[in-house]
């Protein structure tokens, strides 16, 4: 049981890790890149983005990350296996705010710019999406990058306690 334990928690901090450098990436690399260019080539960018992001890779992650991080907790809940639990909690909470954020805030972005018809305005699309969007995904961004660091916390409580 040990052994599925770890396994899970490395699982759990691998997928929210790669979710906090994608979303980190956004924010230091692709939106400041995109930010550079004019109007039309923003939303066609973004667009494509949006288009090919959703595919099974981000979703193994994506998701990956919430259903480890609660195998996690689940798997912490005996009581002689709790002393990670108070950090797998919070990364638990932390992913949670994350899924919040992008299914409020980013993914009806996404929707609304991808709604745009090819005789929309790409200036107007634009206004309306980058800087709340670019906020928001900045959110989520330390959010994820705390829940991994609470799994990294979680992971050193586990090991220094067998498990």
């Amino acid at each position: 049981m040990n052994a599925l334990r770890t396994a899970v928690l490395l699982l759990a901090t691998v997928t929210t890790g790669l979710m906090a450098g994608l979303f980190a990436g956004f924010a230091y690399a692709v939106m400041p890149g995109l930010s550079r260019v004019d109007d039309r080539s923003f939303v066609t960018g973004m667009r494509a983005i949006n288009a090919v992001i959703l595919n099974g890779w981000f979703a193994l992650c994506f998701g990956g990350a919430l259903l480890c991080t609660l195998a996690a907790v689940l798997l912490h809940l005996p009581a002689d296996r709790r002393t990670p639990l108070p950090w797998l909690v919070a990364a638990l909470v932390l992913y949670g705010l994350v899924l919040a954020v992008t299914a409020a805030v980013n993914v009806p972005l996404n929707d609304r710019l991808a709604a745009g018809g090819p005789g929309a305005d790409p200036g107007e699309l634009r206004a309306s999406f980058e800087s709340t969007w670019v906020r928001w995904n900045v959110v989520r961004a330390v959010l994820n990058t705390a829940a991994l660091g609470c799994l990294g916390g979680a992971l050193l409580v586990a090991r220094s306690v067998g498990g």
